[in-house]
């Protein structure tokens, strides 16, 4: 029988034979059982649910929407993986809904995010596709004062999102009862199993009924998330892409040969005139490098805006509601939020500098060609940055060429 150890030591020699380490989705992982929905009006969902999925602006499920909502609706542990962008939070809010019954306040749904902006936006699409059910809901993140957290939740809530830290704040208070607690969602789960934050998912699992649904979504699967995965799930279904579906269709990526980090900014403006940039996403290492860049392009009078996780949690909310409203074209941030920022209308991604960690490259990219829309991705490099490109490139089997003079045709 196949099993998680098994699969990893082939990929493990594959890795020493190809000299890099692949994604360790696989298609064996890939039940035969699993039926392909292309009508939400197929999938056997309540007429709440459907209003509300129509409502919110869906006309027809995205690829992982077909596979993974009935077998989630229908009580199953998944394990889902897909790449940025394609719908995974309609995936898992779809089958949650579908599970709760709304004439019972109490916490039948938790789902955990990394990040505060991504625990809020996936707030808001619990809220947009449950409303017609009659859906109460909760973001639970830091920045906020928990005692207004208490106050909702005990007058009455179906789902709670929210990041670790908060969530396990409130349940060691009392405020958050599990003790009913129908499904649990880890999602963006590479980073939600990484070694940062398994402390944090253990200790809220003992408070969570052993019979709980658990959904695992992710971009990507690596080696530290796989390990943990069988101590939390129990005979799920996996719905995971084959590596060389994990390449951004309908995003085109190029590069450009900085050769020295000390071009990068002149090559960023050459950029500025060349391009008409309606939505934009620059990505630094560093929240030192964010506050250079973003001063530096406003002293040659470029309207940019900034975040990264040394502003409070309001200036952070603040900063991405007028960069979704349209009050800032251009915005410049850090890996922090690589998972967090969805905004329909970007169309291009830089990376001013490639990411550090090969898995971050996917959810950044992912920020552009939101749900099957065209995008652009652009990585600066100097010459010490080929090999690294050359990585990902390997990584994700793809291929990033040279930036093109006719890039204005991508967007």
């Amino acid at each position: 029988m196949l099993t998680l150890k098994t699969i990893k030591d082939r990929q493990i020699e594959k890795m020493e034979l190809e000299g890099n380490i692949e994604n360790y989705a696989c298609e064996d992982f890939k039940s035969s059982s699993i039926t392909t929905y292309h009508s939400f009006d197929d999938m056997k969902l309540s007429e709440e649910i459907l209003r509300g999925i129509y409502s919110y602006g869906f006309e027809s499920p995205s690829a992982i929407q077909q596979q993974a909502i009935v077998p989630f609706k229908n009580g199953n542990d998944v394990i889902a993986q897909a790449q940025s962008g394609t719908g995974k939070t309609g995936a898992f809010t779809v089958g949650l809904l579908s599970r709760i019954d709304f004439e019972k306040l109490f916490p039948q749904a938790l789902i955990l995010a990394p990040t505060r902006e991504l625990a809020e936006q996936i707030e808001v699409v619990v809220r947009g596709i449950g409303n017609v059910a009659g859906v109460r809901s909760r973001a639970c993140v830091g920045g906020r004062r928990a005692s207004d957290d208490a106050d909702v939740i005990r007058k009455g809530v179906h789902v709670i999102v929210g990041t670790p830290g908060r969530v396990i704040d409130l349940l060691k208070r009392g405020v958050l009862n599990c003790d009913k607690l129908k499904t649990l969602v880890l999602d963006e789960a590479d980073e939600m199993l990484s070694f940062g934050f398994q402390e944090d998912i253990q200790t809220i699992f003992k408070y969570v009924p052993s019979d709980t649904q658990v959904g695992i979504f992710s971009a990507t699967l690596p080696p530290e998330a796989l390990e943990i995965t069988p101590k939390i799930v129990e005979n799920p279904i996996h719905i995971l892409v084959k590596q060389e579906e994990l390449t951004l269709d309908g995003i085109a990526q190029f590069y450009i040969d900085c050769q020295r980090d000390g071009y990068k900014y002149g090559v960023l403006k050459d950029l500025y005139e060349h391009l008409s940039i309606t939505k934009a996403v620059i990505f630094c290492n560093s929240r030192k490098r964010v506050d250079r860049l973003r001063e530096d392009l406003e002293r040659d009078n470029f309207t940019v805006s900034s975040t990264h996780g040394s502003l409070t949690a309001t200036e952070r909310r603040e900063i991405m509601k007028k960069f979704q409203s349209g009050g800032a074209r251009v915005l410049i941030t850090t890996d922090l939020l690589a998972s967090g920022i969805d905004v329909q209308q970007v169309s291009i991604v830089i990376n001013y500098d490639l990411p550090k960690n090969k898995e971050t490259y996917i959810h950044r990219v992912g920020r552009s060609a939101r749900f099957g829309r065209k995008g652009l991705a652009i990585n600066f490099v100097t010459q010490r940055d080929f090999r690294d490109l050359q990585i990902l490139e390997r990584y994700y089997d793809m291929t990033i060429d040279p930036m093109p003079e006719n890039v204005a045709e991508y967007i």
